[in-house]
């Protein structure tokens, strides 16, 4: 068994360490209890494995709220700022977010051409942005099942149009796995194996017992 060599990050056509920054906008209290089109505690759990997988590959995070610092909305929500307390939030007015000077400084401050992204609402924090990310040469990554609409069909229906503007639609799990890419690449394994385990993933029971540890517990 031998490993090709790992690839260098910028001239990889996949999700690498070296290549991508993590973008969440928008997972506060008004938003995440308007979503419609998927659970919210699934919502939630997949948002924060997500934001575990940044951590775990070392990827840059921009974070980023609407309208509290105008006191309209409340914070992050906790379970997402207790994985991320390092990252300060940009706050904005704009519903498009690529449309906040701070918040752009800090997606090109990054530095990565490819954006891993989620936000809420899809039809509208999510939508906009990777329309305008796409227009200016980025290769847009929504994580789907951490995104959610405030119905079923708006959620689709910004789906479809992303991606036919040339957004490439992933999920939580498969940006970690492409992240890991081979286990040899053991400084990562364990914090890959951990958050599977965390998440109650439907995989992760097996990741348990190849570990030999038991599924929840330490």
């Amino acid at each position: 068994m031998r490993s090709t060599p790992q690839r260098e990050a910028l001239a990889d056509h996949l999700l690498a360490p070296g290549n991508a920054t993590l973008v969440l906008i928008d997972y506060q209290p008004p938003q995440i209890s308007t979503v419609r089109s998927m659970n919210t505690g699934d919502l939630v759990a997949n948002v924060v494995a997500l934001a575990k997988t940044a951590i775990t590959f070392d990827l840059p995070v921009v974070l980023s709220t609407v309208n509290v610092s105008t006191g309209v909305n409340a914070d992050t929500i906790p379970q997402l700022r207790a994985v991320l307390p390092d990252v300060p939030p940009v706050d904005r007015t704009s519903i498009n977010a690529w449309e906040d000077e701070d918040f752009l400084a800090a997606v090109r401050g990054a530095d990565r051409n490819k954006l891993i992204i989620g936000a809420l609402w899809t039809e509208a924090c999510l939508l906009f942005p990777t329309l305008d990310a796409l227009a200016e040469g980025y290769e847009v990554y929504p994580v789907v099942d951490a995104l959610g609409g405030t119905t079923k069909v708006a959620h689709e229906a910004a789906l479809a149009r992303v991606h036919q503007a040339g957004a490439r639609l992933t999920s939580w799990n498969s940006v970690a796995c492409e992240l890991q890419r081979d286990w040899n690449r053991s400084s990562t394994v364990e914090g890959f194996r951990r958050n599977a385990i965390d998440h109650r993933t439907a995989w992760g029971w097996y990741l348990a017992m190849e570990s030999g540890t038991a599924a929840g517990k330490d």
